[in-house]
Order: C-alpha cells, then sequence, then structure tokens
C-alpha cells in the first residue's frame, strides 16, 4: 500500500482502540448479566416482592464483587471511580487529605485543598517526603494503584505500611488495577470502576475495611450514599469482573510493542517504560522524536486508530501532562508523548497494526 493511502479515514466499524484503559468494550458476560437486570428491574429499596427480588440480586452482586476482587470489608457500590473518590474523600473519618502529585483528576478535585505529595523522576511516590508529611493527626493519604498515563505501579505495601504507623488511612484509586492484579490489601479503602476491566459505563465502587472509616451520607447503600442503586449496573461488573482472566491480556498480544520499544530508542523516541519503578504491561507512554503529541493523536485518529494524550478523562484538552511534569520528564518527551493502552479484547493484529502506523509516522 502506498503510504500516501496509509492515513485515510476508517470506517467506525473498522477502528481500532489502543485507549481500552479508558473505554473498554462490554464484555458478553456483563450485558447478559444487565439483561437479567433490567428484566427484574425494581428499586432495590422497595418493600414489595420486585424491590425485596431487586435487593436479593444486588446483595448477591456485591458478594460476587468481594469474591472476585477478593476484598473482605464493604463494597459501596457508586456511579463510578469519580464518585467513589469524592465519597472517600469528603466522608471519610480522617484529617488532612494527602494526594500525589500523579493522581487521576477526579482525586485532585474531590480534594482541591488537599497537600500534594512528589513522586520520584521514576514515577514512585517519594516516600521519604511522605513519611514527612503523615506526621499529623490521622491523615488520609490517597494513591493510585497504577497510574493511569504511564502504567507505572506503586509500593502500596510500603506506602500503607508508612501511613499506618502514623496512624493514619490509606485510599487506593485501583480504577487501573481491578480485573487485572490483585488488589492490596494493605489499603484502607480503593476504588473501582467497572468500565476499566469490561463492565458497563456508570458503575463502580468504593470499597472500605470497615464502615466505621466513613460518615454516613445518604440512604441507600446502608446509609453511605444517596441515589438508587443502577441495578443492572452492577450485575454487569459483577459479571465482567469475574470474567477477568489471568492473565488478563494474553502476553502474545503484548509482543508488538515489546518489539517497537526497541524500535522507538534506535530512532532517538523515548519509552517512558524504561525509566519507571514498576511498569505494567498494559499501558505504555510513548514518545515520537520528530512528532507532537496533539498530531499523533490527529493522524492515528485518520488511521483508524484510537490513542490519547495523558488520560482519556483529561486528553481533550491536548495539554502537556502534568503528570509527565510531576515526573519531570524533559519538556520537549513530554510534548511529544501519547498513551496507549490495551484491554481484554484486543487483538495481536491490532496491536501490529498500531505499531506500524508508529513506526510511518515516526519515520515519514
Amino acid at each position: 500500500m502506498p503510504k500516501s493511502q496509509s492515513f485515510r479515514a476508517c470506517p467506525i466499524a473498522n477502528r481500532i482502540y489502543l485507549d481500552h484503559a479508558a473505554t473498554s468494550p462490554l464484555r458478553p458476560e456483563a450485558r447478559k448479566a444487565m439483561e437479567e437486570g433490567f428484566a427484574h428491574w425494581a428499586n432495590p429499596s422497595s418493600p414489595h416482592a420486585e424491590g425485596r427480588k431487586a435487593r436479593q440480586l444486588l446483595e448477591d452482586a456485591r458478594e460476587r464483587v468481594k469474591a472476585a476482587l477478593g476484598w473482605h470489608g464493604e463494597v459501596i457500590f457508586t456511579s463510578g471511580a469519580s464518585e467513589a473518590a469524592a465519597l472517600a474523600l469528603q466522608h471519610a473519618i480522617a484529617g488532612a487529605r494527602l494526594v500525589s502529585s500523579v493522581e487521576h483528576d477526579c482525586l485532585l478535585q474531590g480534594a482541591p485543598d488537599a497537600e500534594r505529595l512528589p513522586v520520584r523522576s521514576d514515577g514512585a511516590l517519594d516516600l521519604e517526603m511522605l513519611t514527612e508529611a503523615v506526621q499529623r493527626e490521622r491523615p488520609l493519604v490517597a494513591v493510585q494503584q497504577v497510574n493511569s498515563e504511564t502504567g507505572n505501579r506503586q509500593d502500596l505495601s510500603a506506602i500503607a505500611g508508612i501511613v499506618h504507623q502514623a496512624g493514619g488511612l490509606l485510599l487506593a484509586d485501583d480504577a487501573q488495577g481491578a480485573g487485572k492484579m490483585e488488589l492490596s490489601e494493605a489499603t484502607d479503602m480503593a476504588i473501582v470502576s467497572a468500565h476499566k476491566f469490561g463492565g458497563p459505563i456508570g458503575v463502580g465502587a468504593l470499597l472500605v475495611k470497615d464502615y466505621a472509616l466513613l460518615a454516613p451520607s445518604g440512604g441507600q447503600e446502608r446509609g453511605y450514599r444517596r441515589g438508587t442503586e443502577n441495578m443492572p449496573g452492577v450485575l454487569g461488573m459483577a459479571a465482567a469482573l469475574e470474567a477477568c482472566g489471568d492473565p488478563y491480556v494474553d502476553p502474545e498480544v503484548l509482543e508488538p510493542l515489546d518489539a517497537l520499544a526497541g524500535e522507538c530508542r534506535k530512532l532517538g523516541g523515548t519509552w517512558l517504560s524504561d525509566r519507571l519503578s514498576d511498569p505494567t504491561p498494559y499501558i505504555r507512554a510513548i514518545a515520537m522524536p520528530n512528532m507532537s503529541a496533539t498530531a499523533q493523536v490527529m493522524r492515528f485518529d485518520m488511521a483508524g486508530i484510537a490513542v490519547s494524550q495523558g488520560s482519556a478523562c483529561s486528553s481533550g484538552t491536548m495539554k502537556t501532562s502534568r503528570v509527565l511534569e510531576a515526573m519531570q520528564v524533559e519538556p520537549e518527551v513530554a510534548a511529544n508523548t501519547i498513551r496507549v493502552s490495551v484491554g481484554w479484547n484486543t487483538t495481536r493484529e491490532e496491536v501490529e497494526r498500531f505499531c506500524e502506523v508508529w513506526l510511518e509516522l515516526a519515520n515519514a
């Protein structure tokens, strides 16, 4: 195919989505479970027979979510990760709020006055600075399990040890890790979002070790949330979690990306995983040597490939990533960095096509 034809617009049905960390398509198991939920739809708080049946399905899903995640505490269903974050940050029975500087926007917006905790150049939380910062009355510390832009994983066990020694609480944003890797048993609260692992959009959960960690804030969910539960969504979430495999993505699907890493280095680009303290395989941050991230997103879009510039929730701004700035990534590298992620249904052929187009752009 002549290069001039490589970037023609593609029909939406033929598009390749390499931004699955933010937009995983619905798993068939989740779709079937949601259909069951709609078939038995009623308000789970209603005392009539239909309401009692809905309550039974809801509570069964709650236990299935706990089992799938290996969580031994409580589960409060929410409309997604943003609500779960706000619920924890605004209602946790704790003192000062401390939030890492590379957190998702929903964490920073949920606690706008929180102290920002710095990270090192490898993306890991600066534990020395954390040790100093937690020396106050019962702080609440919020940290991502897996960064949504770089794929770097934080050492939650080490962080929890420091926080708990100071008498504080640890809130983990597990949106990018749930369904893909084990949750840390050391966390006091955790945030989960269904669409990150192939469940429906608009449902998630706040996991809490004990309800006593939160002040009640509503009438539903045992008094800790306002609003009728999204029962079909909850059923879809439970089914999607149960369908998650181990590993989450077949290693063969990821092999083309590993090969692209070598080509990226040869061409003078930056494979950000090389700099990270604990990179995960499902999210890659890649800097092309000769093209801005904004231009790349548009060129990939023309080729029928969906990628993002930074976190998908904030990439529409087309601004240089504040996460990369916090990691002290060189401005010229940060400006050329895109986020690529793979989901449960990404195929090797789709990843190979992305790599082919990336090389075409880099060599243009």
